[in-house]
Order: C-alpha cells, then sequence, then structure tokens
C-alpha cells in the first residue's frame, strides 16, 4: 500500500492547515505549481507513515507473542528484548518526525500567504526592500548618561 493511502497520527492537522482533503493534497504536490511547504509536510507524513506501521507491526509481535493460549515454552527473553529495543526506536522515529511535522505546521505561513520580498529595479541592479529595523530600546537611555 502506497504511503499516500496509509493514515496517520497527524492527518487532520494537515488537511486543517492546508484546507484540503489529503488526496486533494497529493495531487496538488503532483503540479507543477506545488509550494515547498506543501512538498516537505507529505514528505514529512510520508515518514511518519512508515514509522507508525513499523510501531504497529512490533506490537502486533508482542501482542502475538505473548497470548494468553500461547505456550509459556515458545517465550523468549532474547526475542523480548529485541522487541522492545525496535519498539523503542520506531517509537522514537515517529515521535520525531510527528515534532517535525508539528513544527512545519506551526512556523510556516498559512497557504497562500506571500513569503516573497518585495523587489526593487534600480537601474541594471537588483535590490530586494526590508522594513528598516528598529532602533534598540536602550540606545536613547545610553545618550542621556553621558557626562
Amino acid at each position: 500500500m502506497s504511503v499516500a493511502l496509509k493514515p496517520t497520527g497527524q492527518d487532520e492537522a494537515l488537511t486543517q492547515f492546508f484546507g484540503a482533503s489529503l488526496s486533494e493534497l497529493y495531487a496538488q504536490a503532483a503540479g507543477p505549481e506545488a509550494s515547498a511547504a506543501l512538498l516537505r509536510a507529505l514528505e514529512l507524513r510520508s515518514w511518519l507513515a512508515v514509522a507508525e506501521e513499523q510501531v504497529a507491526r512490533v506490537r502486533d509481535r508482542i501482542h502475538d507473542a505473548t497470548t494468553a493460549d500461547r505456550d509459556m515454552g515458545e517465550l523468549s527473553a532474547d526475542d523480548s528484548r529485541f522487541d522492545a529495543q525496535w519498539m523503542a526506536a520506531a517509537l522514537s522515529a515517529r515521535d520525531g518526525y510527528a515534532t517535525a511535522l508539528d513544527e512545519l505546521l506551526r512556523t510556516m505561513p498559512p497557504p497562500g500567504a506571500s513569503t516573497e520580498r518585495p523587489v526593487q529595479l534600480t537601474g541594471s541592479k537588483l535590490t530586494t526592500t526590508l522594513p528598516p529595523a528598529p532602533a534598540p530600546a536602550h540606545a536613547g537611555a545610553a545618550r542621556e548618561h553621558r557626562p
């Protein structure tokens, strides 16, 4: 199954932020006008889907190995230690991707907002205009205390 079709714990946040369903977002991402933010968000979502699948696989393996009707002689401390290490790695990956996706959605501008700076052409030079930097609050106070 494609990662685009696998549900993740962040799907609702993505659809709310971008205002479109996942299938619409993946269709937009395939187009020539796809924003870098959308591409990054869907890439993180894909990695999250894989990590969540790994967590589910290890969880299911642990459940299968410890079911009540399973022969106690089949239990293995080595297998259990390996499964615990694998689960820790899978959970760490899942948490990392979820955190990265949260951070991306929190810090990027809303869809449709211009992220480009105004550009002015002056002769043959291209310059970018930025608002003036605010004066430091302490600059005036320092001048007042000079002898």
